[in-house]
């Protein structure tokens, strides 16, 4: 019978004795080991699943090139797997029509210039090793009994010249792959000829095959959702010409700003992700380096013409990132034990904050020629402005009131009482201020480096002439920009 305590339903049997116990269900110990599969299943196996989707849906969120790169892959293997499956295909370039498909795994890059120069790479190695792989094949046949000595010493020559052209930097940029291809496609044809009659059939369906890979990645590659490395080249300058100058506005905000307890988080991480922005203009070398040598490989598009001055590109990022090396040593500014009293602050807080935003500026315009490729038409007042401004910081650091070691029994007399009341300010009390000083009149200078570098890109780009009013003092002449 079943009986009901407390909201609690129970069953009891009944006893010999007229009474009733209690029944109480047994514990099965292959009901235990299941509930511990089961939660040992959702806790480990379905957690760790989850959290990798969910990072997978990240990735692809954040950057939905990298799906339409994965698309890509999937569609030029799908089409030249059909030169495999199909038989009129397949007998016409016989059992290398694996070779596609490798081929096809191997040169497609995300980006139009990596796969225009793996591709070119590939099949200009592959002819040149073939071609002359069936030569040293044909001297070495006509050699008699020396044809194992010829293929063995023709395969050690062009093995070491085309190894040792890789480590000359020039070549290694441009054409380091095609000498990796080189070196295998001669070797495979100069050894595996020796066994293989017809050697010239198979190089030849190996070059078509090849054709047929490369033929199909630069035309899914180009004509499909292309991702130019010249793009990505001009964005990444862009981009980080807005860093340089938001970093250079935070460093000094950051150095001058009366001591206060924020409440902000949010406002404190965006000054310190601004504070190391320049961090990332100094860690783009090789990007920037990567992407000019893939930019040549690619054909005129959007804005970019041929023969675009991609190198020009590497001159200004370094440039760019001479500045940034000023940066990071105003950003060890702000953390100095030794740190300037106020007074000495406020006394050069106007002059720094006066240059920082000219120079600023100058950034923010050249990041806007990049982001349009125009001319400034206000270039040249920008300039003057922070020429004018280093100036006026010259001249307050010239000024500096630097206090003079006097007796302490002399009185100061009625014409020192009538000077500037100024407040005199010790050697070591102007140093950590005045080095801060140096390196944005330092820093001043090499943006303007940065100026004519730019300006050489645009002359030689054909950067559309900007013809909007010029903003600027109108009754002041530009002075000629000093190299």
């Amino acid at each position: 019978m079943a009986s009901q305590e407390a909201g609690k339903l129970e069953w009891r049997i009944s006893v010999d004795n007229g009474t009733t116990e209690r029944l109480v269900p047994k514990s099965v110990l292959s009901v235990r080991i299941f509930h511990w599969l089961k939660d040992l299943v959702m806790m480990v196996i379905v957690e760790r699943i989850a959290n990798f989707m969910r990072k997978a849906w990240r990735i692809g969120a954040d950057d939905p090139a990298k799906v339409v790169h994965c698309l890509k892959v999937g569609l030029a293997l799908s089409l030249v797997s059909i030169f495999y499956y199909m038989r009129p295909l397949y007998d016409g370039v016989g059992g290398n029509a694996m070779w596609a498909i490798m081929t096809v795994v191997v040169v497609f890059e995300s980006n139009v210039g990596a796969t225009f120069s793996k591709c070119v790479n590939r099949v200009v190695a592959t002819i040149l090793a073939g071609s002359l792989g069936i030569a040293v094949h044909w001297v070495a046949t006509q050699s008699g009994k020396a044809e194992v000595f010829v293929i063995g010493c023709s395969v050690f020559l062009f093995a070491f010249t085309a190894t040792y052209s890789r480590f000359v930097p020039s070549f290694k940029a441009r054409f380091d792959y095609g000498a990796m291809i080189f070196i295998l496609t001669f070797s495979l044809v100069s050894v595996g000829g020796y066994r293989v009659d017809k050697l010239v059939d198979m190089a030849q369906q190996r070059v078509s095959t090849i054709a047929i890979g490369t033929s199909i990645c630069i035309i899914i590659t180009v004509f499909l959702c292309p991702i130019w490395a010249g793009s990505q080249l001009h964005r990444l300058i862009e981009r980080n010409f807005e860093k340089l100058a938001d970093s250079l506005d935070a460093c000094v905000a950051e150095y001058f700003k009366e001591t206060e307890v924020s409440t902000n988080r949010n406002e404190d991480g965006d000054t310190n992700m601004k504070l190391q922005g320049f961090k990332c203009v100094l860690n783009s070398k090789g990007a920037e380096e990567a992407m000019a040598n893939l930019a040549r490989w690619e054909p005129a598009h959007g804005s970019f013409n041929f023969r675009h001055p991609w190198k020009l590109y590497v001159k200004i990022g370094a440039a760019m990132r001479r500045c940034a090396y000023c940066l990071e040593n105003l950003s060890i500014c702000i953390n100095y034990e030794t740190e300037a009293p106020d007074q000495v602050k406020k006394h050069f807080g106007e002059a720094c904050m006066k240059l920082s935003s000219a120079s600023s500026k100058i950034l923010r315009e050249l990041m806007e020629m990049m982001k349009n490729t125009r001319k400034s038409s206000k270039m040249d007042f920008l300039v003057f402005d922070m020429n004018s401004a280093v100036q006026e910081l010259q001249e307050t650091l010239k000024t500096v009131p630097v206090e003079k070691n006097k007796p302490k029994d002399e009185v100061p007399s009625e014409e020192d009482n009538n000077e500037d009341r100024a407040i005199p300010m010790s050697l070591h009390e102007i140093l950590p201020v005045a080095t801060l000083v140096s390196l944005l009149i330092e820093n001043a200078a090499r943006i303007q480096t940065t100026v004519e570098a730019v300006d050489e890109l645009a002359n030689l780009a054909d950067f559309e002439q900007d013809f909007k009013k010029k903003t600027g003092d109108n009754n002041t002449k530009q002075p000629p920009l000093s190299s």
